[in-house]
């Protein structure tokens, strides 16, 4: 069970109410699901319904290709290994299938680096599936890898049963989901992720376009992905920068092409227009105590190993709430750099920022005098 800090809570409440929080005339959208974050501190700007289920179409190449970096990150997978186009990969994916596809030739194989071209920048099907049964040895055993890396990335409300986002009622995602696996592929991979910024790509002699429209909207947008199911509709996950501040938007059950462009567009106006970054706390900073049991000292110090920093309203003064929430009290020994909790800021009981806080300082066993103290305040405190 977690226990929440009472006196760690009101020394973080105190610290945050000197500092503005969002107060912003409500945005509106005719989406029926939008998020809005900042890159950097996953601060949401603007949600309305981003946990409700929807098919992610060709958002699930965000995943596919996810899966694909990390290997190639650990060394296990290389732009230069090859894969051969099945005939599976060919006939779903491929040109018999009428979706988007390289028209890669059955039983041809392609490097791993086409085949990332071919899958980030023009949405290939083919490209999909020839890249998971190579790495895999079936689509079926990737999507194992997908879901695998979904828990990791704590994507709760997503899953995934193939490669490309093909219509299946078992797959799903949230545009919450969608924007925080956005938010790992621009910060864990630099590397890969220009690949998302690219206009066209030729292979085979066969020149296709990138069909996020954001990318020619003057936004300083650089990424990453459209989607459409009949089922869900028009949605989009995509990323700009502008005054060297990131924003990644995800919406979702838009009418059209244009809608999705326009309402994408407009939500990334606003948080560029109407937010600026606000520092709380440094690197080291000491952010609260948590108890410990049978140490040397009654408490240890809370810190975060980042900075906290989150993106408010340009104007305006509402109230930021902030809790620390543990599992308590600790018992010793605690080492140095441990982690203890986590810090929760929010916003009318939305979440706005999320960290994890360390032991600042090693505390040890304590003497027996200690931990006769410490037996003693737990039995007339610990309920509380």
């Amino acid at each position: 069970m977690r226990r929440l800090l009472p006196a760690a809570i009101a020394m973080v409440l105190s610290l945050l109410a000197c500092l503005p929080a969002l107060a912003l005339a409500p945005f509106t959208t005719s989406l029926p699901q939008a998020i809005l974050i900042d890159a950097a501190t996953g601060s949401v700007l603007f949600a309305k319904d981003a946990d409700t289920h929807i098919q992610p179409a060709a958002m699930a190449k965000l995943m596919t290709t996810a899966v694909a970096f990390d290997a190639l990150k650990a060394g296990t997978l290389h732009l230069t290994d090859t894969f051969p186009v099945s005939e599976n990969a060919w006939r779903k994916g491929g040109a018999p299938s009428g979706g988007t596809t390289m028209f890669a030739k059955l039983n041809s194989s392609l490097t791993v680096d086409d085949l990332l071209h071919g899958i980030i920048v023009i949405s290939a099907n083919d490209g999909c599936i020839a890249l998971a049964e190579g790495m895999a040895g079936s689509e079926a055993a990737f999507a194992g890898k997908m879901n695998a890396e979904a828990v990791k990335l704590g994507l709760a409300n997503s899953h995934f049963t193939n490669a490309t986002g093909l219509p299946d009622p078992a797959e799903y995602v949230t545009v919450r989901d969608v924007a925080t696996l956005a938010q790992h592929i621009v910060a864990d991979f630099p590397e890969y992720y220009p690949l998302y910024a690219q206009r066209d790509f030729t292979w085979n002699k066969i020149h296709q376009f990138n069909t996020n429209p954001l990318l020619d909207m003057g936004l300083g947008a650089d990424g990453l992905k459209t989607g459409y199911s009949d089922q869900s509709g028009y949605a989009l996950v995509g990323s700009a920068v502008g005054d060297g501040r990131r924003l990644i938007v995800a919406v979702g059950g838009a009418k059209s092409e244009k809608e999705r462009a326009a309402e994408s567009q407009k939500l990334l106006q606003w948080g560029f227009a109407n937010f600026q970054p606000v520092s709380y706390f440094r690197v080291g900073e000491k952010i609260a105590e948590a108890r410990v049991f049978g140490g040397s000292a009654a408490t240890v110090p809370l810190v975060s190993k980042e900075p906290i920093d989150v993106l408010l309203p340009r104007e305006g003064a509402p109230e930021v709430d902030g809790r620390v929430l543990y599992r308590g009290p600790v018992a010793a020994p605690v080492k140095a750099g441990q982690e203890i909790g986590t810090l929760e800021l929010t916003v009318d009981d939305q979440l706005l920022r999320e960290a994890k806080l360390y032991a600042a300082t090693d505390v040890g066993v304590g003497d027996f005098k200690q931990r006769l103290v410490g037996n003693v305040r737990e039995l007339l405190f610990g309920w509380w």
